[in-house]
């Protein structure tokens, strides 16, 4: 039987477990993939402790696989999908969890991945580089503006920065002081974290911020908020709805398009892009792997590799 990281009910590290799980069968408009690596998020832990995404509706039953973010090879199709077929490389989000050996994804946000990007960079697209995707474009820079962002040396925070240099954005970046050098290789303007982060990034922005994309939340929103004159300018990936929109902010709106998948996976094949995964771990390892991310230790992205060939 196939092999899956599970959590067996809401709680912390102790309710995960590597078990034996039956082959999952793709229902009307899914994919069945043979997993060969899956990205690793901090949604996933969260989802451990009950935390439930927009638009998720009914009780979670267990046990619930981990994880998000995937790559691999379509084995099968379901009812009604198009455009995909058995041994067809692709990359998406996962319906039911990704740190498996077999995985279900929604035909209608899947992508095929181009020949030139790993599977490795591919598990690592989905879920950051794509939210880091829609934040920049929402904010609809122009070329030389100054976007602030917190949480730069997260895995979507390294996203962001390469998307809005890409299109000629000035970025600040508000990270740890380990990260400082990650942070700046990107081209981004450092800003060490922590407090009087505001000010300092004062003193790196003289001319100030035109936007700020967020992906902390809490006082750092707030403070980030008081940077802007035009808090339109605000969104965030790292706080709820009420709390940005009574900064004058918005959250980011998802895409979650394939459109939007082919058009991170063509910025990495470009060169434009680098998903900067740093650490990878076998599926035999996904606890250490979760704990990395959960931890806050990650630098860049933390990918499971499932299949030999990722």
């Amino acid at each position: 039987m196939p092999k899956a990281y599970v959590f067996t009910r809401y709680g912390g590290p102790e309710t995960e477990a590597l078990i034996e799980v039956d082959r999952p069968r793709p229902g009307p408009g899914e994919v069945l993939v043979a997993v060969r690596a899956a990205g690793v998020n901090p949604v996933d832990w969260k989802q451990r402790t009950g935390f439930r995404r927009p638009g998720e509706d009914g009780e979670q039953t267990f046990p619930a696989v981990l994880g998000n973010e995937v790559a691999g090879v379509v084995e099968e199709t379901g009812e009604g999908v198009t455009g995909f077929a058995p041994g067809d490389e692709v990359f998406g989000t996962a319906v039911a969890g990704g740190y498996a050996e077999y995985a279900l994804l929604a035909a209608g946000i899947t992508a095929h991945k181009p020949a030139g990007l790993s599977f490795t960079d591919a598990a690592a697209l989905p879920v950051a580089a794509a939210t880091a995707y829609d934040g920049v474009r929402q904010l609809g820079l122009p070329a030389g503006a100054t976007l602030l962002i917190t949480g730069a040396g997260g895995g979507v925070g390294v996203a962001a920065t390469q998307i809005a240099r890409a299109e000629d954005l000035r970025v600040i970046g508000v990270a740890s002081e380990s990260k400082k050098d990650s942070v700046e290789a990107l081209g981004a303007v450092h800003v060490p974290s922590g407090p009087g982060w505001a000010e300092r990034a004062r003193a790196a922005a003289p001319d100030g911020v035109d936007a700020v994309y967020d992906l902390v939340g809490g006082e750092v929103l707030t403070e980030a908020a008081d940077l802007l004159t035009d808090r339109a300018r605000l969104v965030t990936a790292g706080a709820t709805e009420d709390a940005v929109r009574a900064l004058g902010g918005a959250r980011v709106v998802r895409a979650r398009t394939a459109a939007v998948l082919d058009a991170v996976a063509d910025l990495v094949v470009r060169g434009e892009l680098d998903p900067l995964v740093t650490r990878t771990y076998p599926l035999e390892q996904a606890g250490a792997a979760l704990r990395e991310v959960e931890n806050g230790h990650a630098h860049g992205k933390v990918v499971i590799e499932v299949g030999a060939d990722a």
